[in-house]
């Protein structure tokens, strides 16, 4: 930020901005990327060599930059017990109608999936029923499992809910968590299902099939399953064709099967065919870590309590090769959210007058696999989740530059929304809506974990109205980012990058952080919100 820049600041502002926020390096950033997503590191999957490199190097930065460890016994390291279940090529899909021949769906063409029992087999053979979109939400008046026994049974079900723009049902265009494929396989197996089938398409999903296919064939991680716990033999998606061979069955559509899916209503619907399901797994118990810092505050009671800044390490790792390339490098996603998480570590504990809150600077595992990772961080922080005044969290930032917005999700739903208008008005950003309210962008970045433990969370994140370039330009270069890059091997860095944007959302940040660490109250959602109970009971304790 230049001279004239900051003093024009100050004279709008009518306040100081510490010099350390003006400090903030896109050099450093950059660096970090570089390494974070290079060859070297090997897409940094979790349980992976690459994964261990990656949180040995940033405890070493942490270490480096006078960050005290938060982890446990006197470490940086908080260990995380998953379960790696890695579905195999033999992997059988097969739909049986009742008066037609089989119909074989080729694995990662037509399908992918993967055992949740953590077991090395699963086979079945079941019938099946449409689900809708698979959502049960009283409060909205919604029951696709309406008088209908699913047990032993498999649910074909569409991701996404049903579209609305009334804000009291499903809050409208915004996507709730009733939306998220992870939803859609919990509720299954509450239901007692033995399998859940997604029907893909690229407006429910928000995403192309190339994108499911990258994620989905290949290792999955999960919590370990307690003895007794249920769960599906089978978890799986199927393309948008191979659901049209399904929906012939009952002489529909795709389209139509959406339609009725979105349709208020809505009523179960009996499949003339059986799945018959061969799952093999390779199965191996995986011991990741979230990385942890905490740089202290400077009053005697309050430095109790903290601010956390949060991106998670992890990516895909080796995978199917693109173009001879099988390192899924994740430099956008999040080579770049761990380098700004450095960075603003460094700015921190460089402040000379320390906020009167602490600061936890938390690099999670396996967000990739289900935010896993921030959701044992949430369950088990250093300090009660009560005590924790607010977390940001940084995922995925684009090298174009710097724009005359930013995306705060979620923000406005906590009491916090005043110091982030203050925050942007003094950088002079336009708080711009969510980009894709359909996409449940606030149910899919690891902020959502922080907020079902109560604590005040939201994901700082690239505007794309970009300052000297044409309108449209940030909306045209994501949706080719989305389509070419997002999980797939070119997601790379490159020297010509611009980061001048990733070092302007760290200092909007570090202001926004230390304005909450040096509160008098600690902030809690909005009368309503679905967040609220959860924060009440925390602070409670």
């Amino acid at each position: 930020m230049s001279v004239l820049k900051l003093l024009l600041l100050l004279l709008i502002s009518g306040g100081a901005i510490p010099a350390q926020m003006t400090e903030i390096s896109g050099g450093r950033i950059r660096a970090h990327v570089k390494f974070l997503s290079s060859d070297l590191l090997e897409g940094r999957g979790v349980g992976a060599r690459g994964g261990e490199l990656a949180t040995e190097y940033i405890a070493t930065q942490f270490a480096l930059l006078g960050v005290k460890p938060a982890g446990e016994n006197g470490t940086y390291f908080q260990k995380v017990s998953l379960v790696g279940s890695e579905p195999q090529p033999s992997t059988r899909l097969i739909a049986i109608p009742e008066k037609e021949s089989e119909i074989p769906f080729r694995w990662l063409d037509d399908f992918v999936g993967v055992n949740l029992r953590q077991t090395t087999n699963e086979e079945f053979d079941a019938p099946a029923i449409f689900v809708g979109h698979g959502i049960t939400a009283p409060e909205y008046n919604w029951d696709d499992y309406r008088d209908t026994d699913v047990r032993g049974k498999v649910v074909v079900l569409f991701t996404n809910e049903p579209p609305s723009d009334d804000p009291k049902f499903f809050t409208g265009k915004a996507l709730t968590y009733y939306g998220r494929w992870t939803y859609k396989y919990e509720e299954a197996a509450r239901r007692g299902a033995i399998g859940a089938i997604i029907i893909h398409t690229k407006p429910t999903a928000s995403y192309g099939w190339d994108v499911v296919r990258s994620s989905w064939g290949r290792e999955d991680q999960h919590e370990r399953l307690a003895p007794g716990e249920y769960a599906l033999s089978f978890a799986g998606w199927v393309t948008t064709d191979a659901g049209e061979r399904v929906a012939a069955t009952i002489g529909k559509s795709v389209d139509e099967l959406l339609h009725m899916a979105d349709t208020r209503g809505f009523r179960p619907v009996s499949l003339p065919l059986r799945f018959r399901v061969s799952a093999p797994t390779k199965i191996r118990q995986i011991e990741t870590r979230n990385v942890i810092g905490r740089v202290e505050g400077a009053d005697p009671e309050l430095k109790n309590e903290a601010v956390v800044f949060s991106a998670h390490w992890d990516h895909l790792g080796l995978g199917e090769p693109v173009d001879g390339d099988p390192v899924y490098h994740g430099a956008v996603d999040n080579g770049t959210g761990c380098a700004m998480l450095l960075e603003l570590a460094r700015a921190w504990a460089a402040l000379p007058q320390k906020p009167r809150r602490s600061a936890l600077f938390v690099s999670v595992t396996s967000e990739e696999a289900g935010l896993l990772g921030s959701r044992y961080f949430g369950d088990h922080p250093p300090i009660p989740a009560g005590k924790i005044a607010l977390a940001i969290n940084y995922d995925g930032f684009q090298p174009w530059g710097r724009s005359r917005d930013v995306v705060v999700i979620g923000s406005e739903r906590t009491s916090v929304f005043p110091v982030v208008q203050e925050a942007a008005r003094r950088f002079n950003l336009t708080i711009a809506p969510d980009p894709q309210p359909e996409a449940g962008l606030y149910y899919r970045s690891d902020h959502f974990s922080f907020a079902r433990a109560g604590i005040p969370a939201f994901s700082i994140e690239e505007g794309r109205d970009l300052l000297g370039k044409p309108p449209g330009t940030g909306e045209k270069l994501y949706a080719e980012w989305l389509d070419k890059r997002y999980h797939q091997p070119t997601d790379r860095y490159n020297d010509d990058w611009d980061v001048s944007g990733m070092e302007e959302y760290a200092r909007f940040g570090l202001l926004i952080g230390t304005e909450v660490a040096n509160s008098p109250k600690l902030p809690t959602w909005r009368d309503g919100d679905e967040f609220l109970p959860a924060r009440q009971r925390s602070l409670a304790r």
